[in-house]
C-alpha cells in the first residue's frame, strides 16, 4: 500500500449527499476478478451518457460534459470534496479502489458510512472529517477558483488551505499508524514473517505428520 505522508492536490467538488458505493462504482464493474482497473468506471453512470459494461474501451464512450470529473478546470485531482453520509449503500470493497485507481488520495466530507469509511483506510485512501460549514467554506472556494489547492498533513493531522489558514482533523492512531507506513493488513502481517517462519518450523519438528500432502483418493 502506498504511504500517505503530505500531499498538495487539486480539488474537485462532488456536490452531492448521501453519494452511495453503486453510484461510485456501478454493480456490473463488480465481476471483475482484478483488483486493478476500476478507476476508468469511478462514477460509471454521472460520468457517461452511454451504458458502461466490463472490458469497455473508455475512448469509445459518450462522457457528460456537465459531470464536474468531466470539466477541464478539475483534471488531475487527487483531493475529493464531498457532501455528507458519503459511500453509504453495499460494503464493496471497489468503491475505494475505484477512488483510488483513479488518482484520489484523499476525502473530505462531514461524514461518512461506516463501512466505506473502514475501507478507505486499508486501502490507502485518507477520508477526512470535517465540520460541515467548513466543508461548505471548501466548496465555495473551490468553485470561485480555479485550480483550487489544499494540503493534507497527516502527521499533524491538519487541512492547509491555500493562504496557510490549517483545520484539524481526528484520525484514529493505529490508522494514522498504518497509512504512514504503507502498511495494509497484508503488510502488518509480513512485519512478523520470522516469527511466523520460526513457528511453521517448530510446529513441523514436533508434528512432523504435518508436513505430508494427502494425494487424491488415498
Amino acid at each position: 500500500m502506498q504511504k500517505f505522508t503530505v500531499l498538495q492536490g487539486l480539488v474537485a467538488p462532488m456536490d452531492r449527499e448521501n453519494v452511495d458505493t453503486d453510484a461510485i462504482i456501478p454493480k456490473q464493474f463488480l465481476k471483475s476478478i482484478r483488483k486493478t482497473g476500476f478507476g476508468q468506471n469511478l462514477f460509471d453512470e454521472w460520468r457517461y451518457l452511454d451504458a458502461g459494461f466490463p472490458g469497455q474501451d473508455p475512448a469509445s464512450r459518450k462522457p457528460n460534459p456537465d459531470f464536474v470529473l468531466n470539466q477541464p478546470r478539475y483534471q488531475g485531482a487527487s483531493i475529493l470534496l464531498a457532501r455528507k453520509n458519503f459511500g453509504c449503500g453495499s460494503s464493496r470493497e471497489h468503491a475505494p479502489w475505484a477512488l483510488d485507481q483513479y488518482g484520489f488520495r484523499a476525502i473530505i466530507a462531514p461524514s461518512y458510512a461506516d463501512i466505506f469509511f473502514n475501507n478507505s483506510f486499508k486501502n490507502g485512501l485518507l477520508p477526512i472529517v470535517l465540520p460541515e460549514h467548513q466543508v461548505a467554506e471548501l466548496f465555495d472556494a473551490c468553485l470561485a477558483f480555479p485550480g483550487y489547492q489544499l494540503t493534507v498533513d497527516l502527521e499533524r493531522q491538519v487541512v492547509v488551505k491555500p493562504q496557510g489558514d490549517e483545520l484539524p482533523f481526528d484520525v484514529q492512531a493505529f490508522r494514522k499508524y498504518c497509512l504512514l507506513n504503507g502498511f495494509d493488513d497484508i503488510g502488518l502481517t509480513l512485519r512478523q514473517s520470522d516469527k511466523i517462519k520460526a513457528f511453521e518450523a517448530e510446529r513441523l519438528a514436533t508434528k512432523p505428520w504435518l508436513a505430508h500432502t494427502l494425494v487424491a483418493g488415498t
